[in-house]
């Protein structure tokens, strides 16, 4: 008898961000939320909410974000395909890229899995170190967390934001 690989079956440490700039953001962060538990996952913990401008153009209304650390069975193909279903089921419309949004939901880390599927996902999120709305709620819920590709750890990546990223972000 075989003895079944049980690593493929256990649960993965992920860390996903919700944002959303157009409706009642917390609302609709909230029904994120609550679709994500409808599909087998779990939370370990939810930081608190943030305001940011938006970028790249500051004139869109502010980004209201949240960062999850969650456990999931999903592959990360799987999570994103899960995760763009709830941003099109709370109104996400396909339009020009950074344009306001009622709800975005990305994979910042999947288990510390690097993984690059051109136009699809990459994993850790290619940006997420240069993002205070990624970084500063992720430190409060994940003090110890490194990011798997630069190995740099939290703190540090902080520490090498801009002032300005430091000093711009609410928590509400």
């Amino acid at each position: 008898m075989k003895n079944q690989d049980t690593s493929e079956n256990q649960a993965k440490i992920v860390y996903l961000g919700i944002g959303s700039n157009i409706g009642v953001r917390r609302e609709n962060i909230e029904k994120a939320k609550f679709q994500l538990k409808e599909n087998k996952i779990k939370f370990i913990a939810v930081s608190k909410f943030y305001e940011t401008s938006s970028w790249p153009n500051p004139n869109y209304p502010k980004y209201l974000n949240i960062i999850l650390k969650i456990t999931c069975h999903h592959d990360p193909i799987s999570l994103l395909d899960i995760c763009k279903k709830i941003e099109i089921n709370l109104g996400r419309k396909t339009s020009k890229k950074n344009s306001p949004r009622t709800c975005d939901i990305d994979i910042i880390d999947f288990h510390g899995i690097k993984l690059n599927i051109e136009n699809k996902l990459n994993l850790p999120h290619k940006r997420m170190h240069k993002r205070n709305f990624v970084l500063i709620p992720l430190f409060e819920i994940e003090k110890n967390w490194k990011h798997p590709s630069r190995k740099l750890d939290i703190k540090t990546l902080i520490s090498l934001l801009s002032v300005d990223d430091i000093t711009s972000i609410k928590q509400i």
